[in-house]
């Protein structure tokens, strides 16, 4: 899980965990490159906003540097079709609109990691 807000870390992380998932976190998209690149990553999912390193840029660097079989869900708080757009051209797997709601982000996780 990558975002700069602990607390959104923490609920997406204790959400996936009672799933049974393991996961790395990362508080801007440097940081989740570095680390997504030294292990072996089934799924990312980052928000758009951060400091160092925004979600779109961690998007297109990541599919530059690995095989685009990873999936990622991008997390923003904004709605718009442009955002869901960019996301789509940069590399995402899925989108999601904060707030997160537990049982929607199980479900898109597990939606785009058996495409």
């Amino acid at each position: 899980m990558i975002d700069d807000s602990p607390s959104a870390r923490q609920v997406v992380g204790l959400t996936l965990k009672s799933a049974g998932c393991q996961g790395l976190e990362a508080a801007d998209g440097s940081e989740a490159l570095t680390k997504a690149l030294a292990n072996k990553v089934h799924a990312v999912a980052i928000d758009l906003n951060m400091p160092v390193m925004d979600g779109l840029t961690f998007i297109r660097k990541y599919r530059a540097e690995t095989a685009s079989g990873v999936p990622i869900v991008f997390l923003t708080t904004d709605p718009s079709a442009a955002v869901k757009e960019q996301a789509k051209q940069a590399g995402a797997t899925g989108r999601m609109v904060k707030p997160l709601q537990p049982d929607q982000l199980l479900a898109e996780v597990r939606t785009v990691a058996s495409a």
